[in-house]
């Protein structure tokens, strides 16, 4: 009896062991797939990152991924029209209130906009499908730059001032995020560096200006909520007031 149990438990110690990495392998192929689409969106207005700043910041963030090289330059050849059968993709920004009337945004990227629309409608339905405008009032539209000092005694309000950010804030790890102009960014992170500090990510998104506090079964409804909606192949970024 004891060898039979041994067997079934590395049996199922192997079967919980490839479920794992083929949640991993799926969690990994859609930041890969998103990003792609960003890559794409952003070549529109050319292949060279050198002068394509949108570009150049995404293709950052792909490589932090490690997306594989060859996924990264058919996505540029895609965006800028080298490539046949290239991908028209349209931006949409949806906004509603998840349970417990936390305000959200959603921003999507879709090559079928008849199919968007019903997918996010149906996933809106624990909470409420909004009007453009409904919520983004409560939110501010900036440039987020999360970045790690690099030398001893870096001044974050120092390199605040200097690189031009609006803001900054702690982050975790002993990181910094500075806070933007939309337009600043790109030259925001390209000055950091002069100051000590090392981007590890940045991006164009919604902070809240008036988030919400939750207990913890309430956050615990909202974040599977947001999850459910993250995981839709056309959204791109969720944005909540917590």
């Amino acid at each position: 009896m004891a060898l039979i149990s041994t067997s079934k438990e590395n049996e199922m110690g192997a079967q919980w062991k490839a479920r794992h990495k083929e949640i991993a392998a799926n969690a990994k192929g859609r930041v890969f797939g998103k990003l792609s689409k960003e890559i794409m969106v952003a070549a529109r207005a050319g292949s060279d990152p050198d002068m394509n700043p949108r570009l150049r910041l995404v293709i950052e963030q792909a490589k932090k991924a490690s997306m594989p090289k060859e996924t990264l330059e058919r996505a540029i050849k895609k965006g800028a029209g080298l490539l046949d059968g290239g991908m028209n993709l349209e931006r949409l920004t949806y906004e509603g209130f998840a349970p417990h009337h936390v305000p959200v945004i959603v921003e999507c990227l879709t090559d079928n906009v008849n199919r968007t629309y019903p997918n996010i409608r149906v996933l809106f339905r624990k909470g409420q499908l909004g009007a453009s405008g409904s919520v983004s009032w409560d939110f501010d539209y900036l440039g987020m730059i999360e970045a790690s000092p690099c030398i001893k005694d870096a001044d974050a309000e120092l390199a605040a001032i200097e690189a031009g950010a609006q803001d900054f804030e702690p982050a975790d790890e002993g990181a910094t995020l500075f806070l933007t102009e939309p337009a600043d960014l790109d030259a925001v992170c390209r000055v950091l560096p002069n100051f000590g500090f090392n981007v590890q990510s940045a991006q164009l998104g919604y902070r809240p200006r008036n988030p919400l506090t939750l207990n913890d079964a309430e956050r615990e409804e909202v974040e599977a909520f947001l999850d459910a909606i993250d995981a839709d192949d056309d959204v791109q970024n969720v944005y909540a007031g917590l």
